[in-house]
């Protein structure tokens, strides 16, 4: 999500979930029931510290473009995944386009996306949201999805058509595509097959943490398989940059941060994203430790010296955050 000013002469950067009727985010009991992932609710959280606390805005801004969603039949990730910059974001008229639905079919321990069995994909989401996007008069635009194994090619169709619409209404928008990991047989290479004709402005896919703790953060995902697809878009696009981005605070030490990074680097990963993990609610992974911003820093300068383009690193940072600014920063806009 993006800082950006609601003007229409400003660059917005928003990705949502566009669905066909209008969708209110799950609350409560109706929504830990669908991304339980098990963690004991009686071990104690960590207190966060002063850098992480985020201050309200004050005025009526981001009802009144939660009412705007709700109106286009939409719901915004930055609403689903309970992310800490979403009063920040939707008091400047700003947000992020989750596509394919609100419910994953993965349970991710970190994730307050809910999980369960996914609705097939709506076929006049790609329309809806290109005319949103048009009457938004946005410039840059992030559009993620949740994971979707139940599909053959894990949603990239869905994708190619999403960026055909937004790109047929708004000629000059600069796209940027969240993917899941399309893992499974042949399905990464029927989703890289689908967008090698309609390619975005930025490919990004997070690795979200170290590979010691897939097993206990992102069962269903295998690290090597996310770096794979990274490296194989990259060939296939060598002009489009490639992006990832992972959380602190799950269990990682500085070293495995760093060897991530490098990882990612070998894999001709352009950007990069390093945020705080902010646990959603008591039954996600706890928050092992919070970073402190000299060592996010620290990182960013590492990031830096290993040759990536961008290195956006906080502990507010999201991997949708500014990404208009990023995108500018590695040369995909012509002005931030």
């Amino acid at each position: 999500m993006s800082d950006t000013s609601a003007s229409p002469s400003k660059v917005i950067p928003i990705s949502v979930v566009a669905g066909t009727p209008a969708v209110e985010k799950q609350l409560g009991n109706d929504k830990i029931a669908l991304n339980r992932a098990g963690f004991d609710t009686a071990v104690p959280t960590l207190r966060k510290p002063s850098w992480i606390r985020v201050r309200l805005p004050q005025g009526n801004a981001v009802q009144q473009l939660k009412a705007r969603l709700r109106e286009n039949a939409l719901v915004t990730v930055c609403e689903e995944a309970s992310c800490p910059n979403i009063h920040e974001c939707f008091s400047k008229g700003t947000a992020t386009f989750m596509i394919l639905g609100e419910v994953c079919t993965r349970r991710c321990s970190f994730c307050d996306v809910a999980h369960g069995r996914p609705a097939p994909p709506d076929a006049l989401e790609p329309a809806r949201l290109a005319e949103t996007i048009h009457d938004m008069r946005l410039r840059y635009v992030v559009i993620t999805s949740v994971d979707r194994d139940d599909l053959r090619d894990g949603g990239a169709e869905h994708f190619a058509s999403c960026i055909r619409a937004v790109r047929h209404a708004s000629p000059n928008i600069k796209i940027e595509i969240l993917t899941p990991d399309f893992r499974g047989k042949g399905r990464m290479e029927r989703a890289l097959e689908v967008l090698k004709d309609f390619p975005p402005d930025v490919f990004n896919h997070n690795l979200e943490t170290v590979p010691h703790l897939y097993r206990e953060v992102r069962p269903g995902a295998d690290y090597q398989w996310s770096l794979d697809l990274l490296k194989r878009f990259k060939a296939q696009h060598p002009d489009v940059p490639t992006k990832s981005g992972i959380m602190l605070g799950l269990g990682e030490t500085m070293e495995q941060v760093l060897e991530t990074m490098r990882d990612l680097r070998a894999h001709d990963v352009d950007m990069i994203t390093i945020g705080q993990y902010l646990q959603p609610t008591p039954h996600h992974h706890p928050v092992v430790r919070y970073w402190t911003p000299e060592e996010f820093d620290a990182l960013r300068e590492a990031g830096e010296a290993m040759g990536f383009n961008h290195v956006a690193s906080g502990p507010l940072v999201r991997s949708s955050y500014h990404a208009d600014l990023q995108a500018h920063a590695a040369g995909v806009t012509e002005q931030a």
